[in-house]
């Protein structure tokens, strides 16, 4: 099958209907951190119906498994009639701590052990507090911190020196748009993603030749439990299933940067030229100000508490 088109992030229905028994990752074995729900989740079913044999991280072990047997039903009604082997017992749940360094080593040692040496690691999971920086309570940044930086960086650490040996492999980071722009009431947010970003580049750098690749996925605001209550600026809402489109065309055709919606990147490309006054004014007109947004931070509430107790999946 010749690989999606460049930068579709929305296949066709008719690109969707042929995934399943195409296959086209098929002997790909991929580990998807935070996939329990929203975005994660989303990029695990994806990845799955295209072929791959695929491990879903999440900090909730039931949630994980129970997420692998939900995707694992879909694609075998999915493929029902197809040439080819079923999805069954290619796609599991497992417990992850992306902040816990023994929970990540126990996460990719038995997937390897169950599934094959790890092709492709999404690392997926974060969390995010909105609201004005003086409020933020201090917990709620270190943990953005523990969870979004450490979190990505500890999967890669772990993950790259057998890729290294092997000669092959790649990690696709999601970060998010902020990783280059900066919406007010998200400043410990986007200092996250700004991290993984500068540490995606370093990364990358050093690998260069050795036949392992690093990716960073960066979408805009996706409709998720993640981003309730915040504003898009002139762009559209994301679905998860738009991100995880993007995912699967990345893991096929490998690249460094992938924005969605593509006007993301030209926002950026643009603003670096301008000079000081003229990229404020554009910042102030296409970034959300997600502290105007935010006028009723009880739609957050929920949400903001769990993340204080328990690491979620971004989304």
């Amino acid at each position: 099958m010749a690989a999606p088109r460049r930068y579709p992030y929305s296949f066709s229905r008719r690109d969707r209907d042929r995934l399943p028994r195409t296959r086209p990752l098929t002997g790909r074995v991929i580990a998807v951190t935070g996939a329990g729900r929203g975005i994660g989740r989303a990029v695990a079913a994806r990845l799955a119906a295209a072929g791959a044999a695929v491990a879903i991280g999440d900090l909730d072990a039931e949630l994980a498994m129970a997420t692998a047997g939900a995707i694992d039903a879909e694609l075998a009604t999915e493929t029902a009639g197809a040439i080819g082997a079923q999805p069954g017992g290619r796609l599991i749940g497992l417990a992850l701590d992306a902040t816990d360094t023994p929970s990540f080593e126990d996460f990719l040692r038995t997937v390897e052990t169950e599934l094959g040496p790890i092709d492709v690691l999404i690392n997926n999971a974060g969390i995010m507090w909105v609201g004005p920086f003086a409020e933020e309570p201090e917990e709620a940044a270190l943990r953005q911190f523990d969870v979004n930086v450490h979190g990505v960086l500890r999967g890669m650490k772990l993950v790259i020196p057998g890729m290294r040996k092997r000669g092959r492999g790649h990690v696709v980071n999601i970060a998010s748009a902020a990783s280059k722009v900066a919406p007010p009431g998200e400043a410990t947010y986007a200092a996250t993603k700004h991290a993984v970003h500068g540490y995606s580049t370093a990364v990358r750098a050093e690998l260069r030749g050795t036949g392992v690749h690093v990716s960073l996925v960066m979408p805009g605001v996706v409709d998720t439990e993640l981003a309730v209550g915040t504003a898009t600026g002139p762009t559209r809402r994301l679905t998860t299933d738009q991100v995880a489109d993007a995912v699967l065309d990345v893991v096929l055709r490998p690249r460094f940067e992938v924005f969605i919606p593509r006007q993301v990147a030209a926002l950026t490309r643009l603003a670096a030229l301008l000079p000081g006054r003229a990229r404020d004014a554009l910042h102030h007109l296409l970034v959300p100000d997600q502290l105007a947004a935010l006028s009723d931070r009880s739609v957050r509430a929920a949400y903001e508490q769990r993340t204080r107790t328990a690491r979620l999946p971004e989304g």
